[in-house]
């Protein structure tokens, strides 16, 4: 079968899922086809042989992070930006001019590709797409009605999208099922919108697996946009080079590969996947800004951790794992010195509930049963 899919880039996330989940339909026999932006698009030219290039829509940030203000005005205006990475202004355009054309670039090759089933991960214009053209399809998402740090201006916004995800034959969040639902206040109340008997909750994509490491050092992988890992690095490390404890801060910049050491500070610009799991594994505790993905890695490894949100997403992410007296949340430096005075003081009581979350989550497959779910609608 042919089956076309598609994810956001807005952080790596999405991509991170789609990346084992097609690698596996592969292997079953079907025939891929992807579509994203951005990082996610080069991640998935390294991976597979159909990859197509879509216009991304992203929030408006800057070296502070996302400015909701900004992000607001830019709904339907373009702003001026100033590009870290090229070092160099930029007109941004309106996210309603981004998603006009994010849907001509993926209508473009639907003809040619014709695909059996859509599934899109985070891509509401996929979604569109497949109804439009009435094509079968699976949404997969951590995010639909979030209820923390999101603006009530975007709650028109919100159900315009649900109206896409209500068409969909089946939506499947990547998450545990209640009551430990990492991303619940982000996904919202079900049942109000109508949408349970769609829902499943398969698990994680990523193997929980519990895997017994040392407690060497504190660890800090920054991940995100441009603007985001310098609002991060930028709270991090004030407070972490003044610890006597070891600290391994990766700074997330994909590509490049140079280390430095600022007091007891390890910096990394990039680690690889087994360098980054070994400092997952022997970490005492994980900062972090509460990723949906990066969530799952610290209960694969049973890390207690400190977030440091910088969009609704992920503070929904921190408040929920908190709720859980699996995290701290901090929001700025000195939030951040207090959280890692109290997590020095109660590591014990945090390591035990990892350890509770970890015994949950590792008894759900989530990647086995998402391909199972995307199967059984090709029958």
């Amino acid at each position: 079968m042919r089956l076309l899919l598609s994810c956001s880039e807005l952080g790596l996330g999405h991509v991170s899922r789609i990346i084992p989940l097609g690698k596996r339909l592969e292997k079953n026999g079907h025939e891929m086809f992807f579509f994203s932006g951005g990082k996610a698009y080069e991640m998935l030219q390294k991976e597979f042989r159909h990859v197509y290039k879509c216009t991304p829509v992203s929030w408006y940030e800057n070296a502070h992070g996302i400015i909701t203000s900004a992000s607001l005005i830019n709904l339907l205006f373009p702003l001026p930006l100033f590009n870290m990475e090229k070092n160099s202004f930029e007109m941004k355009k309106s996210n309603a001019m981004e998603t006009i054309h994010r849907y001509y670039d993926l209508r473009e090759n639907l003809h040619d590709i014709a695909p059996d089933i859509l599934i899109a991960d985070g891509d509401i214009n996929a979604l569109r797409l497949a109804q439009r053209w009435k094509i079968p399809s699976v949404y997969i998402a951590n995010m639909i009605r979030p209820s923390y740090g999101f603006s009530a201006f975007l709650s028109p916004g919100e159900r315009v999208v649900e109206r896409y995800v209500k068409q969909c034959s089946k939506i499947i969040i990547p998450d545990n099922p209640p009551p430990y639902t990492v991303s619940e206040y982000s996904i919202g109340n079900l049942d109000n919108m109508g949408l349970n008997e769609k829902v499943e909750y398969t698990g994680a994509f990523v193997d929980t697996t519990p895997v017994k490491g040392s407690e060497e050092h504190i660890f800090a992988p920054i991940s995100g946009p441009a603007g985001t890992r310098a609002k991060l690095t930028k709270t991090l490390l004030p407070v972490l080079e003044k610890l006597k404890t070891k600290c391994i801060i990766s700074l997330g910049t994909p590509g490049k590969k140079a280390s430095a050491k600022i007091g007891n500070c390890e910096l990394h610009t990039w680690l690889s996947t087994e360098e980054r799991q070994e400092a997952m594994k022997n970490a005492k505790f994980v900062i972090f800004s509460g990723g949906h993905a990066t969530c799952f890695e610290t209960i694969k490894y049973a890390k207690p951790s400190i977030c440091i949100p910088t969009q609704p997403e992920q503070l929904g992410n921190a408040a929920k794992l908190e709720d859980l007296n699996c995290s701290i949340t901090a929001k700025n430096k000195k939030q951040l010195e207090k959280a890692i005075e109290k997590m020095e003081n109660e590591k014990e009581t945090y390591n035990k509930n990892m350890r509770t979350l970890n015994e949950f989550s590792n008894k759900f497959k989530g990647l086995d049963r998402a391909v199972s779910i995307v199967e059984t609608l090709l029958d």
